[in-house]
């Protein structure tokens, strides 16, 4: 695998990890399955695409195709993730609330009414911009760092390679 990938995977790692802590400080609550859940601060989804992209830019530079394909790619991503997504964790909120109000409705009624109860939906579907943003700004650090890191790798293979020959 190339560097670019193993960049962009830790940036959704880390995005992803650090969505526990933060949440610790808002709520005051301690839920480490929050690293296997999508929604929350920061997005891991745009700490991804943005340091993958901002790798390339670094790489390969601004001009080139690399970078047009994973800008527009990322913006797309970051775009789906607080708009599309969002909406559809919104509505699965209203969803989930019919549910509770259906309840309501049938403890009333003299008819006895049996259903399974449904699985409830993922509420947490989407991001807030503020978390879009938040994971775009990790990213770039993070594509920022593995540049810098990765160029040390590549003076080091070229000094080897002058000095074997």
């Amino acid at each position: 695998m190339n560097k670019g990938v193993y960049i962009s995977l830790l940036g959704i790692g880390l995005a992803q990890g650090l969505k526990i802590p933060i949440h610790y400080y808002k709520k005051k609550e301690w839920r480490p399955e929050l690293f296997f859940q999508t929604g929350g601060m920061p997005s891991s989804h745009s700490a991804g695409v943005s340091s993958l992209t901002t790798y390339i830019a670094l790489e390969r530079g601004l001009p080139t195709i690399d970078f047009a394909l994973s800008l527009v790619y990322g913006l797309i991503v970051m775009y789906d993730a607080q708009g599309i997504r969002r909406q559809t964790g919104e509505l699965t909120l209203k969803v989930n609330n019919l549910d509770e109000l259906m309840e309501k409705i049938h403890k009333d009624e003299t008819v006895e009414f049996k259903q399974k109860s449904p699985k409830r939906l993922k509420e947490m579907l989407g991001h807030q911009p503020e978390e879009v943003l938040g994971g775009a700004v990790l990213g770039v650090l993070l594509g920022v760092v593995g540049h810098l890191l990765t160029k040390k790798d590549r003076k080091r293979s070229k000094f080897k390679l002058r000095f074997s020959e």
